[in-house]
């Protein structure tokens, strides 16, 4: 059994005997699994305003029903994991 560590190792399927099959021999790492939970927080948010060129905006929503979930979640999921990324960086990394 391979264990998933990225959701980029994850492919897209032509349909789902092929998603099934894929399954049978992968597994999701659990890090994986609990980092994609968002958990409610008790702090206040702050409303912000973006703007998108409308394709890109369009290109945005089709992923997000793709994925069975609503856009501005699964934007802000986005944008929560690269600044995690971002601040687990090392200082090399960035001088390259």
């Amino acid at each position: 059994m391979q264990t998933i560590h990225d959701w980029k190792d994850i492919p897209d399927f032509q349909d789902e005997q092929e998603e099934a099959d894929f399954w049978k021999d992968h597994d999701l790492d659990a890090k994986l699994m609990m980092g994609s939970i968002h958990e409610l927080s008790t702090k206040e948010s702050t409303t912000i305003t973006l703007r998108f060129d409308p394709r890109m905006l369009s290109r945005i929503k089709r992923i997000a029903r793709s994925r069975y979930l609503n856009y501005q979640s699964m934007m802000k999921q986005w944008l929560s994991e690269r600044v995690e990324d971002e601040l687990n960086r090392s200082p090399s990394e960035d001088e390259r």
